[in-house]
């Protein structure tokens, strides 16, 4: 649940700076893609991680270096599939911060990997 909400927030702040949303939870085989999106020649694919606190890490630093392989491969299979017809690609991460007290937090992060 907490992940669906995070994925929302982040596909709505990439609306709201422009880019159009292509894919969500993108099944490329075993594979996932959180968020596909496109501005003019940008396409990004975004990682998407929550948790309830940063106190210790941050979401985003849960991003390993297995993780990264898997998303550049479903990227790789994604683009094939879908031809999205732009030329420049960026791996983006968001953290979203669920800490009960203040609304979610969105800390963005573009060329990640």
């Amino acid at each position: 649940m907490r992940g669906r909400v995070a994925e929302s927030l982040v596909e709505a702040y990439l609306r709201e700076r422009g880019f159009e949303v292509l894919a969500r939870n993108a099944r490329m085989g075993r594979l996932e893609l959180d968020l596909v999106a496109r501005k003019g020649a940008l396409l990004v694919v975004c990682e998407v991680r929550s948790r309830r606190t940063d106190r210790w890490v941050s979401p985003a630093a849960t991003v390993d270096g297995a993780k990264i392989e898997r998303v550049r491969r479903a990227a790789l299979a994604w683009i094939r599939a879908h031809r999205p017809g732009t030329s420049r690609l960026r791996f983006d991460v968001a953290s979203v911060i669920f800490d009960g007290e203040t609304p979610p937090r969105v800390q963005y992060y573009e060329r990640a990997f």
